[in-house]
């Protein structure tokens, strides 16, 4: 009954109409920006070391630009890069690798928007600076209801539904290769997550700067060593990414739909670009100007899916070591890996072993515990501010703040264990419902916003000096 449940909300929350509304956000939001994503790529990543601003009073109030940046990549980065990768290939086929690439270019301008906009609406906190969807649904579109059940949905995504896929794709992984127990596993990601998030924001920015620069570049660097071993097969594979993308083989056209629509999922739910969670980082950097966390978000989005997704994926493609599968019968219509079944993070360790033998299953593990454990930590940090933005406006209830805060933090630590012990596709269907809701807002929000994110966006370019004016 409860996987039924599950599979309706689903189906409606993932209609068609979604994946529309996202694919066609973006390609506005990049004609309004004159492709901003493209056009000031240069400045985007210039736009990452900006050091945090100072207020009158000397003191820092938020995190720096760099900072925010490792903590929404942290957010972004996860099992989506390593077992969503292995998912979208197995149920939709190589061609869903395309529309991946696709949602990210456009999702690049959204997530400028949705952070130029958290930036222009964010309000401080005893804690630093605080904001996202929420806040600009409050103060910009003027509908504080609104802003309350978006804040509500995001504690039940985040707090409730994403933790169980990140900590359910970790334990399988460390099942495959140390026959660790889930329960094991989820305590064990628990605990640490305890240490860290108690700390608060700046503890949690801290900790994001370190480790996710070190996991990407340390991940990306063991992906080009396989691909490297298989080079001769990359030229085939990029076609037959292309070529399944639109349903020219034979094979891909009884599944093009599962192609487009596991394409823009998985996409959708590594980046996270209209979901709002970058937005939330991004409002507690303290920065000069608006426009300039939103060319750093940007940039982000092309990190997580055009850089780490496609490393795992030209790593599984190029070494053969995945299946596709029928979406309704389960039935393998290409066989890689025949003994894998629905085991997708084994796909990804197949294709390490495959040049690394004995390492893939030890280095995709290690790898998920690092990229699940940071992914978690900013999800707590989106639940936190949500809970900021609801007491905002109401500082004699500190106490209550409080109380909300710690039960988002025990509900969080207990639906990680959760996650560990239960069954991949349910849990998979939950994130998807999470990420859904959330996008369905925080989109048509900032359609009706987008101005304002324009006019910041020409407002800083005029103030640039020539060279750097297209």
């Amino acid at each position: 009954m409860f996987e039924k449940i599950v599979s309706l909300l689903n189906d409606i929350i993932w209609s068609p109409a979604l994946v529309a509304l996202l694919v066609g956000a973006g390609l506005y939001f990049s004609f309004k920006t004159r492709f901003v994503q493209v056009r000031r790529f240069g400045l985007m990543v210039r736009s990452l070391f900006s050091a945090a601003e100072k207020s009158p009073d000397g003191q820092q109030h938020g995190i720096s630009s760099f900072e925010a940046f490792c903590v929404a990549l942290s957010g972004r980065v996860g099992t989506g890069n390593i077992v969503g990768v292995a998912t979208a290939i197995a149920l939709g086929g190589p061609g869903a690798i395309f529309w991946m690439w696709i949602i990210a270019f456009f999702g690049a301008s959204t997530a400028f928007v949705e952070s130029t906009l958290a930036q222009k609406y964010k309000f401080h906190h005893a804690t630093g600076f605080r904001g996202g969807p929420a806040s600009y649904i409050e103060h910009g579109l003027k509908q504080r209801g609104l802003a309350v059940v978006f804040s509500v949905l995001i504690l039940v995504g985040y707090g409730t539904f994403l933790p169980t896929v990140q900590s359910n794709g970790m334990a399988g992984a460390l099942a495959n290769s140390f026959q660790l127990s889930p329960l094991v596993s989820g305590l064990g990601l628990a605990f640490l997550l305890a240490l860290v998030i108690i700390g608060g924001v700046k503890s949690i920015a801290r900790v994001a700067a370190i480790i996710t620069p070190f996991m990407a570049f340390g991940y990306i660097l063991i992906t080009l060593i396989v691909i490297a071993q298989h080079l001769d097969a990359v030229p085939g594979v990029f076609r037959s990414i292309l070529q399944n993308a639109f349903g020219i083989h034979p094979l891909a056209g009884g599944i093009l739909g599962s192609t487009i629509m596991m394409g823009v999922k998985r996409g959708i739910f590594s980046n996270e670009a209209g979901q709002g969670g970058g937005a939330i980082v991004s409002a507690a950097a303290a920065v000069s100007h608006p426009a300039k966390q939103g060319l750093a978000q940007a940039f982000s989005v092309y990190v997580d899916t055009l850089l780490i997704c496609t490393s795992t994926a030209l790593m599984i493609l190029c070494s053969g070591t995945y299946n596709i599968l029928d979406t309704k019968t389960g039935e393998v219509l290409v066989a890689g890996a025949p003994q894998l079944g629905d085991n997708y993070v084994g796909y990804t360790q197949a294709a390490v072993d495959s040049v690394l033998t004995g390492f893939g299953g030890t280095f995709v593990s290690i790898a998920l515990v690092f990229f699940v454990f940071t992914t978690v930590m900013a999800y707590y940090f989106y639940g936190e501010s949500s809970i900021m933005q609801m007491y905002a406006k109401h500082p004699e209830k500190k106490k209550h703040e409080q109380i909300c805060i710690w039960v988002f933090r025990f509900s969080l630590l207990a639906m990680v264990i959760f996650g560990a012990q239960h069954e991949t596709n349910v849990i998979w269907q939950l994130g998807d419902v999470g990420v859904g809701l959330t996008a369905w807002i925080n989109v048509g929000v900032l359609l009706l916003l987008c101005p304002q994110a324009i006019k910041a966006l020409r407002e800083y370019e005029s103030s640039l000096p020539k060279k750097n004016k297209s």
